[in-house]
């Protein structure tokens, strides 16, 4: 009986193995997919997993059903590890094609020129944050010959990653385009107006994060700070704990600042309109005044010192929440109808309410302040606007030059100058926990090396806002990765179009003026002295009270101009 009984289990078990091996399927990574774009000139690159010893076949065929390439297709076998990695023959520009991959079919591809985009913020910034500025060129553009693959934003401690999270190619259709960068969507649409083919835009970049995250830890041996740095991270139960720890946190201060905010709890709150408050102090919106230079960093917002008054306790910022009331008489021409309000960019956050009914929140100081104002809420004669603002660190404040007003219909009230006010939840500075995407080589091994088999014609490199403080080491840190990331892709010649970071800060604000016209000077020395890599002018297009300037129109046209002119010297 023992007998039969290890007899039927073994032979279950065989029975199961080969079950395996008849279901076993080749896989691709999320980059291989339907509606990409591949580098034209240039062999397909395909690649991904199978059972050890597997032949793997790829085929692919034109838009008349046509092969390309030799007849059979090519074959290629799984290493002993499951790798394969195959390269057919360099496609005309152009498409649809179509590629067979054993029993996967990738349909919808097409042939031209592919970019990287890679770096921080100015590059995350979505074509939706500059419609104030584009609005024509950007409604309802549409255009399927360009096509964008958005990596998702991970980090990764211990070893470099094959393939990213659930992402696809998206085309540049109406519905997508809001999400784009906008950098990379003026980029493109110039580029294929101008030379017709398609274009590719793998967005690789993540708000705020310095050069040495997105290096390889081997190529960063000459700073043995910064490894040291990945490693004290580099135990998941550590970060889980400090995660915990930080969200807990979070979240006791969450509970007090509602708990002990005494706008949420009197008997009429202070954002209902029959709240009387008479008795409040009159401040100015937006106040402040701008710097001399000689102000500690911490008490600089973009070079504007805010006034003492209801931001500080005459010496330190008061964190917390501030409430703000405005009184606006409306003409009857401006009742019931949809209205927009504009409250330009507030420092930290807030929550708004129009004549007692919330109408929108922004978690975080950088986004312009639009808040939709629904039909039938706006009536003639007196309104009532209130700011529940939130200041989770430092100095808060409503930046200057910016739009404050009310807009219905074609009229507009200006909303800038005095408003009441009262101080309401007084809490601790946010304790922040550690940002994990900021620490060394975490997002080269999550976001870079899953594409680098993927060829592409250049990468377009905005970064080093968040270097400015170490600015002394950047020329060597950007020649490094360049160098490091030409390798890892196998192409030495790969070109690199760096952006110069945009003007910011007060012009009396000379200290930081100075440290950033340095970072400038250290990004176009590490051009200058690196093969095929290319500075693109930027300085002359910033904001003073914004990091992030709209017109990334014209700094996507000077890309395509220096893309161009590569490709020209290159021929």
């Amino acid at each position: 009986m023992k007998h039969s009984v290890k007899y039927i289990a073994s032979l279950l078990a065989m029975l199961y193995m080969g079950a395996m091996e008849c279901d076993a399927k080749v896989t691709l990574p999320r980059i291989l997919s339907p509606g990409m774009v591949v580098q034209r000139e240039h062999p397909v690159v395909l690649w991904g997993k199978a059972d050890p010893g597997e032949t793997v076949t790829v085929k692919i065929t034109d838009s008349r059903n046509k092969t390309v390439g030799p007849r059979k297709g090519i074959s290629v076998t799984a290493g002993d590890d499951g790798q394969w990695r195959a390269e057919y023959s360099e496609l005309k520009a152009g498409g649809p094609y179509t590629i067979t991959i054993n029993d996967i079919t990738i349909d919808n591809v097409l042939s031209g020129d592919v970019y990287l985009f890679s770096g921080q913020s100015n590059i995350d910034l979505t074509v939706g944050r500059v419609t104030d500025m584009f609005a024509d060129e950007i409604a309802s553009y549409s255009n399927d010959k360009i096509r964008h693959f958005n990596v998702p934003n991970a980090y990764e401690f211990h070893q470099p990653l094959d393939d990213v999270k659930n992402c696809t190619w998206q085309p540049t259709t109406d519905e997508q385009l809001m999400a784009f960068s906008a950098l990379a969507y003026f980029f493109s649409k110039e580029l294929n107006e101008r030379t017709g083919l398609p274009v590719g835009i793998i967005r690789s970049s993540w708000g705020g994060t310095p050069i040495e995250s997105w290096i390889k830890e081997e190529r960063l041996a000459e700073f043995p700070g910064l490894v040291n740095k990945k490693r004290i991270y580099e135990d998941d139960a550590y970060r889980n704990r400090i995660n915990q720890l930080a969200g807990e946190s979070s979240a006791r201060r969450q509970s007090l600042l509602y708990a002990t905010d005494p706008g949420l709890h009197d008997a009429v709150k202070w954002y209902e309109p029959a709240f009387d408050d008479s008795d409040w102090p009159t401040v100015e919106i937006p106040s402040g005044s701008v710097t001399d230079g000689t102000i500690a960093g911490d008490d600089i917002h973009c070079g504007w010192k805010a006034a003492d008054g209801w931001a500080t306790d005459g010496l330190n910022p008061v964190n917390g929440s501030h409430w703000f009331r405005k009184t606006v008489s409306l003409p009857s021409s401006m009742a019931g109808k949809p209205g927009l309000l504009r409250l330009g960019c507030i420092v930290d956050a807030d929550s708004v309410y129009v004549n007692g009914t919330f109408v929108g929140t922004v978690s975080y100081q950088y986004p312009p302040r639009k808040y939709p104002i629904p039909a039938g809420l706006l009536k003639e004669g007196d309104n009532q606007i209130t700011i529940r603002l939130f200041s989770n660190g430092g100095r808060a404040n409503f930046v200057p030059e910016k739009p404050y007003k009310l807009i219905a219909g074609d009229e507009e009230i200006n909303l800038e100058g005095a408003w009441k006010y009262h101080r309401g939840a007084v809490v601790p500075p946010v304790q922040g926990g550690v940002s994990f995407n900021y620490i060394p080589a975490v997002l080269y091994n999550a976001m870079i090396h899953p594409i680098i088999n993927y060829p592409v014609n250049g990468v377009v490199w905005y970064q080093g806002e968040s270097n400015v403080d170490t600015r002394n080491s950047y020329t060597y840190m950007l020649k490094t990765l360049m160098d490091s990331w030409r390798a890892d892709f196998n192409d030495r010649d790969m070109p690199f179009y760096i952006v110069e970071l945009a003007d910011f800060l007060h012009k009396d604000d000379r200290g930081g003026r100075a440290a950033w016209a340095e970072m400038r000077r250290n990004q176009a020395e590490a051009a200058k002295s690196t093969h095929n890599a290319y500075l693109v002018p930027n300085s002359d297009l910033g904001e003073w009270n914004d990091i992030h300037p709209l017109d990334k129109k014209t700094v996507g046209h000077r890309v395509v101009e220096a893309v161009i002119k590569h490709n020209e010297i290159k021929k």
